[in-house]
């Protein structure tokens, strides 16, 4: 079992290069691009991020750590519910259980026969159609398992948004790679609050809940295109 690693989980959860699939999605640029945003309005998209969708995730992996250990037995699904209350639109929903299956993935990898992993069984949502747990559910639970303190799962958790966008923009709005960087640098004090957010969050029902209409209406627009590089 690979457990209590601290401070290297948050750089191993954080890698672009970790086989878990997320390599396929964009952090909604793909549809925004297709709507008209340009290259110049990407730091506005990560900012908005950080604000919402960020910080309402940051905040369910921390919610999820603290079940993962302090529960007996270990039961996710009320943190399921709330955060897929909390993503109204179904495409959204879809994709965060299919990016969430790919770190259960490695977590029965990492972790094989842990009571924390086995339980998030718990978070499968009846359907139809069935939801799998949810990416922030199941970063949450490796991350307890791991032994990652609750403000570096929520900065990795909103670290790995942000440089899902940035990454995506070298394929969908090519310029200076440097470009990516310093958008990333510049929401510092930004993901700071969200941190800061989300470890105050103190249970399910308390989760962060801003709406995002755009990225939401970009969402449902992208579920129904043919061509995409990007899953959303």
């Amino acid at each position: 079992m690979t457990a209590g690693i601290g401070p290297l989980a948050a750089l191993l959860l954080a890698d672009g290069r970790l086989p878990v699939g997320a390599y396929v999605y964009s952090a909604g640029l793909e549809p925004a691009v297709a709507a008209g945003l340009t290259r110049e309005e990407i730091p506005a998209l990560l900012r908005a991020r950080v604000r919402t969708v960020c910080v309402t995730e940051a905040a369910a992996a921390v919610l999820a750590a603290r079940e993962a250990v302090a529960r007996d037995p270990v039961d996710y699904g009320p943190l399921q519910r709330a955060l897929a209350a909390r993503t109204p639109v179904a495409p959204l929903r879809e994709v965060g259980a299919a990016l969430g299956r790919g770190v259960h993935r490695l977590a029965l990898r990492l972790a094989p026969g842990h009571p924390a992993i086995a339980a998030l069984d718990t978070a499968v949502l009846p359907g139809p159609p069935v939801l799998r747990p949810l990416r922030p559910v199941v970063t949450g639970a490796l991350g307890a398992v791991l032994g990652l303190a609750e403000a570096e799962l929520a900065r990795t958790v909103v670290y790995d948004d942000l440089q899902a966008v940035a990454s995506a923009a070298l394929k969908l709005l090519p310029g200076d790679p440097l470009d990516s960087v310093a958008w990333v640098a510049q929401t510092a004090s930004s993901v700071e609050e969200a941190v800061v957010e989300a470890v105050a969050t103190s249970k399910p029902s308390d989760l962060p809940a801003r709406s995002a209409p755009l990225i939401e209406q970009w969402a449902l627009e992208h579920a129904r295109t043919e061509r995409r590089l990007f899953l959303a």
